[in-house]
């Protein structure tokens, strides 16, 4: 009798060792390899017969000429803001991995999509792993879901899982989560590598082939990325992140990869009692708590994907108490505050080394485009002054190391989003200008460098500053 061999393999990164050890080469992570039993080999005979019968009829290499073209049609889900994040809607046939942490809306936001789709005569078979299916009755009777297009299955067996998707033949089929799931000729545990890399290869040809759209949930880390192996990302079609806090009643779902569509979209949802909502304007949520008259605070029109969004920066800087000052920040990059600080004691005259800096995006977003810079400085000088910007302004601009003020892109749609919203000024990029109409009721200027906007924002210079021209 042949002898079982085993290997170990790392939790995070899938890098596989014949022995343990304790810190993993690939991802450098201690303490993640796990020792499973290897798969015997089959013969080249079962492979194929294996392939031919669940991948049916191999096709030859064709011209990329000779290969027809079609429009896919794209399936409604009825709620606008994922419809926006997937690119239109659900292609048939697609594979999407949504993550995010537990508690966060992830089965909410699926039970929902699932009630729409079947309320519009589309079959939806929703399995779950982690709840029985009275559970699962519980939670649809809260978000008054149920009729008779949508089954509900309580499975971990992907084998099974298989037959319920032969009995039903769905439009629609979500797994919840992929790291209950599990195949019974693995011998590790459900939720390691080997698991849920091979039930994802297996649920990607059932989508593949028989054209279902197929929804996979995922937990995710301490540091925020989709639990187990990255091949994971790289196999499905799209990756969803849903992020927010959990104190906070927003929710932002934000495509990370998406083959149908731009990877830039978000959608906002509200989480309320009877389940998610449509944050339709969401620019008016994340200003509608914003203090008239406080320093410190500076409102930005950053890009999501298509979408313009106006947000308030908030900066608090003080004295510090320590031999090196703290820089902390929340929704933006820690790196690009110390920059900016930089920027601002070398252009600006600004001394800001003997200070703390907290920089915070307010209502729990995250923004990572440079258009932002400008109002971040504008915070910062407002603060260590105690002199408010004016409430009216909006601020667009990405600062450079010599000081400069830089152009943005689509700066027309930023500008159009700060007047519908009643702003009465918006300080740009100077090369922003031409090429576009402003929109009546609203004063746009332009700056050239850090001290011309500066100056237009708070009225005046920083004592000592020296004059600086490009």
């Amino acid at each position: 009798m042949a002898k079982k061999k085993t290997k170990f393999i790392c939790q995070e990164c899938g890098y596989e060792s014949a022995k343990w050890m304790g810190k993993c080469p690939g991802c450098s992570g201690w303490n993640t390899l796990v020792e499973e039993m290897e798969k015997p080999a089959s013969s080249a005979h079962e492979k194929r017969s294996f392939v031919t019968a669940g991948g049916g009829i191999r096709q030859k290499p064709q011209s990329i000429m000779d290969i027809e073209q079609k429009e896919e049609n794209r399936v409604s889900t009825y709620i606008n803001e994922l419809n926006r994040v997937l690119g239109g809607g659900i292609v048939p046939g697609s594979l999407v991995l949504v993550g995010g942490d537990p508690g966060i809306g992830k089965s909410t936001l699926l039970l929902q999509v699932s009630a729409t789709l079947s309320e519009h005569k589309k079959k939806v078979l929703y399995i779950s792993g982690e709840e029985s299916l009275k559970q699962t009755k519980l939670r649809a009777n809260r978000l008054g879901v149920g009729n008779d297009y949508l089954f509900v299955h309580s499975e971990t067996d992907v084998e099974y899982i298989e037959q319920a998707i032969d009995q039903v033949n769905p439009d629609l089929v979500i797994i919840d989560s992929i790291q209950t799931v599990y195949l019974d000729h693995i011998t590790s545990a459900p939720g390691s590598v080997s698991q849920v890399r091979e039930s994802t290869s297996v649920f990607m040809r059932i989508a593949k082939t028989r054209g279902i759209a197929i929804f996979l949930v995922g937990h995710v880390t301490k540091q925020g990325s989709i639990a187990g192996p990255r091949i994971l990302e790289h196999m499905v079609d799209s990756v969803l992140y849903f992020e927010g806090e959990r104190h906070h009643t927003y929710r932002i779902l934000r495509a990370v990869k998406n083959r149908f569509g731009s990877t830039n979209e978000i959608g906002i949802f509200e989480m309320k009692e009877t389940g998610l909502e449509e944050v339709l304007n969401p620019s008016e949520i994340f200003l509608e708590e914003r203090s008239s008259g406080a320093s410190g605070s500076a409102v930005v029109a950053s890009m999501e994907g298509t979408r313009p969004v106006l947000v308030e920066m908030q900066s608090l800087i003080a004295p510090t108490s320590f031999g090196n000052p703290r820089r902390m920040a929340t929704g933006v990059d820690h790196n690009r505050i110390s920059l900016i600080m930089a920027v601002l004691e070398k252009r600006a005259g600004i001394l800001l080394q003997n200070h703390d800096a907290y920089v915070k995006v307010a209502g729990g977003v995250r923004l990572d485009e440079p258009s932002i810079d400008l109002a971040i400085a504008i915070s910062i000088v407002s603060s260590f002054r105690d002199q408010p910007s004016r409430a009216g302004d909006v601020i667009i601009g990405e600062v450079g190391l010599t000081g400069e003020i830089r152009r943005v892109s689509r700066i027309e749609q930023r500008v159009q989003e700060a007047a519908k919203l009643g702003f009465e000024r918006v300080i740009i990029p100077d090369r922003n200008f031409g090429g576009w109409t402003v929109p009546d009721g609203i004063e746009v200027i332009g700056a050239r460098d850090i001290n011309e906007a500066i100056n237009e924002a708070l009225g005046g210079r920083a004592s000592g500053a020296p004059k600086f021209e490009l």
